[in-house]
């Protein structure tokens, strides 16, 4: 079989579903194309390379096409929905946000956030201030995704946890937790009304 760009990038994201980022080696990636390591260099000379080839492949599975708003929508909306589609994107894979945050020259991520900055300005947002937005609606997405995609608490640690004491020293915390997470809400809901809130504070301010 032809060794391409294509394939290395298709059994990276195989070796990412089964391994995480940690296990994505170009050793280990090579035994599974079966050549040898310096074989992949003249497709990809290093692992900086190598995830932001990650990071356009995952974003492309979701964003396949970008499209601006509907007629009369407006961009609040719209870009809420970008930053719902962008963490999709990210949440299909394990460790994708730290694949993306890792890959500074994503070229698909510039694409979107052009289309998003455009947008908030042929909408009569500031040239300044659609950057700014547009940035944290970003930053907050692959952050919020970032904690989800953490490894949990290691069992022995949590032997060692004191839940009776944590919950006497932190009731109302405990108490917001217990209250928001009733049956029906899920952890979905948590982002989509965290986002609500710095759109709408975007929103607010801009005028």
């Amino acid at each position: 079989m032809t060794l391409d760009r294509q394939r290395i990038v298709t059994e990276a994201i195989a070796l990412l579903d089964a391994d995480g980022l940690d296990g994505v080696t170009l050793r280990k990636l090579a035994t599974r194309l079966g050549v040898r390591q310096p074989t992949l260099y003249w497709h990809l000379p290093n692992k900086a390379a190598l995830v932001t080839a990650l990071a356009e492949a995952i974003l492309d599975q979701e964003f396949g096409e970008l499209p601006g708003p509907a007629p009369q929508e407006r961009w609040q909306d719209w870009l809420g929905e970008l930053a719902q589609r962008l963490r999709r994107a990210l949440l299909a894979h394990p460790d994708g946000a730290r694949v993306l945050s890792a890959a500074q020259l994503s070229l698909k991520m510039a694409d979107i956030s052009e289309l998003a900055m455009s947008t908030l300005v042929a909408q009569g947002v500031p040239l300044h201030r659609a950057r700014v937005i547009v940035l944290t609606v970003e930053r907050f997405t692959v952050g919020h995704v970032l904690e989800e995609q953490a490894p949990r608490p290691d069992p022995a640690a949590m032997n060692d946890f004191d839940m009776a004491a944590f919950t006497e020293q932190h009731p109302t915390v405990i108490a917001g937790i217990t209250e928001y997470f009733r049956p029906g809400r899920t952890v979905d809901d948590l982002f989509r009304e965290c986002l609500e809130v710095v759109i709408a504070g975007a929103a607010a301010t801009t005028g």
